[in-house]
């Protein structure tokens, strides 16, 4: 016999179902870490017995990240747990809390100073079911400000929700905020190309065979910070050098914002991540095409002549980079 045909509305009311079913996942683990964030929030204030500048306080802070980061892996670092605590004293009232809302909302909320505003971005985020980004254009519109100019007239209060993408169930996979809170891995491949990735699988594997005093810290390796998310192809730490060492690709032509983007990096690690004796991290930027392979390296300001004379001994040459590369660059295209 042949198989029956699944009719139109009969497929639709099964893909409705489990749309739905996907979207309340995605809502119930949000808000249970955004539960979970508020009461490591107030747990911290109650410790710290309400002085926040005492050097206890911080002390608290720096000692309860390193032990949860060992105990849950990323996501706990001084600056969160800070959040954490910030998110308590500026909702003190856990029962306000919008179930509609993720972390990164709050977070966006918490930055507003007037107290009559957040309660305003609060209600209407929740109750026209904003997404991060809109919420953060009307944040940066003054939507709160324009409507008590325009006397309550909501018009002024632009609708954004026709300008973005419903959100899918790769995209909560995706949720770095989630994939933390729920211990999972993220995925590389969930933001390299095909070609991108190859490389990044070649060079990760050059680095450590060329000996040199390279230790591999991670893939993909996501910073975050004012609620937005970036991701270094490949970070290693030498200690020979006594730093890490930052690599990100690019497939087009380097840029000036690609080259910004990695003195932001080393930025944040120099800032964020060094460790005493560290020296300060290094940057290398690599660009690769089918014609060339060019290769800059990015230094903390002031830090250029640190490494001179090590340079040539540790660090491997822009042509030794540029032929592995163009090397594998052209086994892609030959088994293309």
């Amino acid at each position: 016999m042949p198989n029956e045909i699944v009719d139109n509305a009969f497929y639709s009311q099964i893909k409705e179902i489990l749309s739905c079913a996907r979207a309340k996942v995605y809502s119930v683990a949000n808000f249970a870490m955004v539960e979970a964030y508020w009461e490591i929030g107030r747990t911290i204030v109650e410790k710290q017995g309400g002085n926040a500048t005492a050097e206890y306080g911080t002390n608290l802070i720096e000692d309860l990240s390193k032990q949860m980061t060992a105990d849950f892996g990323k996501g706990f670092t001084a600056t969160n747990l800070k959040y954490m605590r910030q998110f308590y004293l500026t909702f003190p009232n856990r029962h306000a809390l919008r179930d509609q809302l993720s972390w990164t909302h709050y977070r966006l909320i918490m930055k507003v100073e007037d107290k009559k505003a957040r309660q305003f971005y609060l209600d209407e985020c929740a109750k026209a079911n904003w997404s991060t980004r809109q919420l953060e254009r009307q944040i940066n519109t003054l939507s709160y400000q324009r409507l008590l100019a325009s006397h309550g007239n909501y018009d002024v209060v632009e609708d954004t929700t026709k300008q973005e993408k419903t959100k899918t169930p790769e995209d909560i996979i995706r949720d770095p905020y989630v994939l933390e809170f729920l211990g999972l891995e993220q995925n590389a491949s969930f933001y390299e190309s095909d070609l991108e990735q190859a490389l990044i699988d070649h060079l990760q594997k050059f680095l450590l065979e060329l000996g040199r005093g390279f230790s591999f810290v991670g893939r993909q390796h996501r910073i975050s910070f004012d609620n937005q998310h970036f991701y270094i192809d490949l970070v290693f730490y030498n200690y020979i050098l006594k730093c890490f060492v930052l690599i990100d690709l690019k497939a087009g032509k380097l840029t000036h914002q690609d080259i910004g983007q990695m003195q932001m990096y080393v930025n944040y690690y120099t800032r964020e991540q060094m460790n005493d004796g560290d020296n300060p991290p290094i940057g290398i930027l690599l660009c690769a095409d089918k014609n060339d392979a060019v290769v800059k390296y990015t230094l903390a300001e002031n830090n250029k002549q640190i490494f001179t004379s090590k340079y040539m001994l540790y660090l491997p040459t822009e042509e030794e980079l540029s032929r592995e590369l163009k090397a594998e660059c052209e086994i892609l295209e030959n088994k293309g």
